[in-house]
């Protein structure tokens, strides 16, 4: 009986019988991916912990090789910014010279406009001008010949020690370099695989 007295009838909507049914089905559908979910979990960290075992024999089997040859690797590296540093400051050198051509250029204007006439102040002050933009140019481009002079005696002792490490460190260098190469691809081919199993 309900509170006003009428009787209560235990008669279920048709509608709310098939909303069940679509929240059975929802949940059998998640539970189900959440145990595939669990199982890709289970074969990732397998692989994960394959990998790792398999990076660390590697860097075991390699490290000696690739520690020896590592002075190298660092030279080169030294050596490439020195080349970078050789060509900026030849870059700049290659400005001052052609801003000092420019600045005689004008001298040499000045000097014919001005030609046998007297001093005309307005020519005289161009001529001025003109004279101290070469002098400037001058010494900008002094300035900018002697870094680049520095820049490639540094960058001559860079290839140097790159050579000379290079003969001395040869077998290790080939040995990492090829190691090196085989372990990356090794990687590779384990993380396509990763990637196989998962779709």
């Amino acid at each position: 009986m309900c509170e006003n007295g009428a009787e209560y009838t235990d008669t279920v909507d048709p509608r709310v019988h098939v909303e069940l049914e679509r929240l059975n089905n929802a949940t059998d559908e998640i539970n189900k991916l959440e145990v595939d979910l669990d199982e890709a979990r289970a074969s990732f960290r397998q692989l994960l912990c394959e990998s790792t075992a398999r990076v660390e024999a590697l860097r075991l089997k390699l490290g000696l090789c690739i520690e020896r040859a590592k002075p190298y690797y660092e030279a080169r590296f030294c050596a490439n910014e020195t080349l970078k540093q050789t060509q900026i400051a030849a870059m700049k050198y290659e400005r001052a010279n052609s801003a000092h051509s420019a600045a005689r250029e004008m001298v040499y204007l000045a000097e014919q406009g001005l030609g046998g006439r007297t001093l005309d102040p307005a020519w005289q002050e161009m001529l001025n001008h003109a004279t101290q933009r070469v002098n400037d140019a001058e010494r900008e481009r002094g300035m900018a010949g002697t870094t680049h002079r520095i820049a490639c005696v540094k960058l001559e002792a860079a290839n140097a020690k790159v050579q000379s490490l290079q003969k001395e460190l040869k077998r290790a260098i080939a040995k990492s370099s090829l190691s090196i190469r085989r372990a990356l691809m090794t990687m590779s081919s384990i993380a396509y695989r990763h990637e196989l199993m998962l779709l």
